[in-house]
C-alpha cells in the first residue's frame, strides 16, 4: 500500500515533513510505502480525502467542518497545539476602526474557507454582528497592505511572514489577535477507512510529523530560508513567524470537538455551511491513545534510546 498524503504550503508541519525522510522511515516497518501530493489550495483537502486523491491531509480549523458538512466521510487524527501568535486581524493605525464593531459594513480581506474564516465569523457573532449579513468578505489580491493604508478595505487578516512584515511597517493596529478568539490549531484528518483499518498507519504519520516538527523547532533559520526560497518575503520575517508556533501535536480529544462544534454552529447560523453538523460524528476517541503514544514516539529523547 502506498499511503499519500497532501500538502499545501499553508500548513507548516505538513510542508516540512514533505522534504524530510520522516514519514517513509516511519512506515516502511509496517510494509508500506510513502507519496506526496502537493497541492495549492488547502480547502481542497477534504474533496481530495473523499475522491482518494489523498489519504491524509491537514488544515486550519475550518476546511475539516466543511468538508463534513459536505458529507465527506473524515475523521479527524491529531491536532497542533494552539497557536495564539499565528495571525491578527489588522487595521489601519490611523483609521477609523477601533472596535469589530466598527467592521460593521466594510470589507475584510482573509483566506476565505480556511481558519481566518473561523477567527472573523466568532469575532463578529461576538459583538452581535454576522459574518453574511454586516461585513464583505474578499480573498487576497496581493496588494492587501496599500489597501488597507488607504482605506479601501476595513480590515485584513495576516498570518505568518505576511504579518511579521506588516507589523514592521508599523502601519497597522492589531484589531484582534488570533489566540485572543480561537485556539487556531492546525489540524489533520483521514479517510475514515484508513483511520479505522489502519490506525497503526495514521499513528506513523504522526510520529512523522512530529519529528518534523522537532526538526523546524531546532533548526528555525533553515527551514525559514526554505520558505522563503519558495514562497517568498524576507527570511528574517519567516523565521519570526515559524518562532511563533508551538511545533508539538496532539490528540484530537473532546476539548477540541467542542471548539469544532462551536465554529460549525456559527458557520450554519451566517450559512457559510448549508446544513448543522455534530463534530463528535467524526471524532474517533479511540485514536487518542495511538496518537498520544504516536506524539511521544516522536521525542528527540525516544529516538535515541
Amino acid at each position: 500500500m502506498t499511503v499519500i498524503v497532501g500538502v499545501h504550503r499553508s500548513n507548516p508541519s505538513l510542508y516540512h515533513l514533505a522534504r524530510l525522510d520522516y514519514l517513509q522511515q516511519e512506515l516502511a516497518p509496517l510494509g508500506e510505502s510513502a507519496e506526496f501530493h502537493h497541492y495549492a489550495d488547502g480547502t481542497k483537502t477534504g474533496p481530495y480525502l473523499a475522491d482518494g486523491t489523498i489519504d491524509f491531509g491537514g488544515t486550519g480549523s475550518t476546511p475539516p467542518i466543511t468538508a463534513q458538512a459536505a458529507g465527506h466521510d473524515i475523521v479527524y487524527t491529531a491536532v497542533s497545539a494552539p497557536r495564539p501568535d499565528h495571525g491578527a486581524l489588522l487595521v489601519a493605525a490611523d483609521g477609523p476602526v477601533h472596535s469589530v464593531a466598527d467592521l460593521k459594513g466594510g470589507t475584510v480581506v482573509l483566506g476565505i474557507g480556511s481558519w481566518q474564516t473561523h477567527l472573523l465569523a466568532k469575532a463578529l457573532d461576538q459583538h452581535g454582528l454576522s459574518y453574511r449579513d454586516d461585513i464583505t468578505a474578499e480573498r487576497p489580491a496581493g496588494d492587501e497592505a496599500e489597501r488597507l493604508a488607504d482605506g479601501r478595505i476595513a480590515g485584513w487578516i495576516a498570518q505568518g511572514a505576511e504579518l511579521a512584515a506588516a507589523r514592521r511597517t508599523g502601519a497597522f493596529r492589531e484589531l484582534i489577535r488570533t489566540g485572543d478568539v480561537i485556539t487556531d490549531r492546525s489540524v489533520f484528518f483521514a479517510r475514515r477507512d484508513l483511520a479505522v483499518q489502519r490506525p497503526e498507519v495514521v499513528a506513523a504519520i504522526v510520529t512523522a510529523l512530529q519529528r518534523a516538527d522537532h526538526w523546524a523547532a531546532a533548526n528555525p533559520a533553515e527551514a525559514a530560508a526554505i520558505a522563503a526560497a519558495d514562497q517568498g518575503g524576507e527570511a528574517a520575517d519567516w523565521q519570526t513567524a515559524l518562532a511563533a508556533l508551538p511545533w508539538r501535536l496532539e490528540p484530537a480529544t473532546a476539548e477540541f470537538v467542542a471548539e469544532q462544534q462551536e465554529a460549525a454552529d456559527i458557520f450554519h447560523r451566517v450559512g457559510f455551511i448549508e446544513r448543522a453538523v455534530t463534530v463528535a460524528d467524526i471524532h474517533l476517541p479511540e485514536l487518542e491513545q495511538p496518537v498520544a503514544a504516536a506524539v511521544a514516539a516522536a521525542s528527540p529523547v525516544a529516538k535515541e534510546v
